[in-house]
């Protein structure tokens, strides 16, 4: 049988009042901040709350696994359109998008495995900077 990296379920009560109040945010990008709920280190899975700023944006990136957006409060935006409150949103192995977010939102976000950040030549062949959810701001939705 294999173990779980989790003695107990994760039980998360998701009011937006403890969410915009919760403590362990931290920037993450220029005007978004992540609150981290768990990380596995040996699978890359990993989930955390991403507060967005009026008018932030994270860059260009491709899902290396599944990612699942649940947008909390305010809207989020991509190339295929505008995610008000109450969408979930699940982008698939190897879609890529910038996503931003005009007036502000918070989102829960959940990630098979880290994304990889489409700068610093990573579409020309060099090696893409990949962001784990634990690194700070100078990683990056």
């Amino acid at each position: 049988m294999n173990k779980s990296a989790f003695e107990a379920p994760l039980v998360f009560k998701l009011a937006l009042d403890a969410l915009r109040d919760c403590e362990g945010f931290e920037p993450f990008r220029p005007g978004v901040e992540i609150s981290r709920l768990y990380q596995n280190e040996a699978t890359g899975a990993s989930a955390a709350v991403l507060r967005y700023a009026p008018g932030a944006s994270v860059p260009e990136h491709v899902h290396q696994g599944y990612e699942h957006v649940l947008v909390l409060e305010g809207d989020q935006c991509d190339h295929r359109g505008s995610y008000p409150a109450g969408t979930l949103v699940i982008n698939p192995p190897g879609t890529r998008h910038t996503v931003s977010s005009p007036l502000g939102c918070v989102a829960l976000l959940i990630w098979q495995h880290p994304v990889r950040f489409v700068e610093d030549g990573a579409e020309d062949g060099a090696e893409p900077s990949s962001v784990r959810t634990s690194d700070s701001a100078a990683d990056g939705n």
